[in-house]
Formats: C-alpha cells, structure tokens, sequence
C-alpha cells in the first residue's frame, strides 16, 4: 500500500497510547487508550494528518458516534453526505472532510 502511512503515539515509557492511519487523503483509522481521551493525545494525531496532507483529508464516522463528530468539528471538519449504512457494519455513517483554505 504505497500511500499508507501509520503514525503511532507513545507515553513516556513506550507505550503505545494512539495511532493514526492515513491512506492517501484518507484518514482511516484514528484511536487513542480510551483511559486516555482528553488529553490531547487525539487532536496531537489529528494536527499531524493535516500537516501530512496539507491539501485536506476525509474520513467516515458513524452517525451514533457523537463524541467523534464533535472532535472533529472541533478541528475544523465539516460533514458532506450522510449514508442510511452503505458499510461493512450497515450502520449510517457521515462522510467529513477538511481543507485548508
């Protein structure tokens, strides 16, 4: 996979702690230790996808999954279409997107 990229956050002793997985423009996977949201761990992973990709970036997360939308919201993302679960899950998801400009 030639544009994957993963980026991994660690604590101070090794730990893994989160990680980032861009494929493209694509921000595919982003997880941070659920004892561990809050402390800018996420928003750390999220401001490293936007330097990586300066151009922008999309991702996919589920309409349920309301504390995702409003991280991302927070950095800037705005939602453009909505699915009623066209997905592996068959869940409804939003598709958000960031750009610079």
């Amino acid at each position: 996979m030639p544009h994957t990229e993963l980026w991994v956050a660690e604590d101070d002793g090794g730990a893994l702690v989160g990680l980032l997985v861009l494929d493209e423009d694509w921000l595919e996977q982003l997880y941070v230790e659920p004892t561990l949201t809050g402390r800018g761990i996420g928003s750390e992973l999220v401001g490293l996808a936007k330097r990586a990709r300066p151009k922008g970036l999309r991702l996919w997360t589920f309409e349920s999954n309301l504390g995702a939308q409003r991280f991302y919201e927070r950095h800037g993302f705005r939602p453009i279409e909505r699915t009623a679960g066209d997905n592996e899950e068959g869940a409804p998801d939003i598709l958000y997107v960031w750009d610079a400009s």
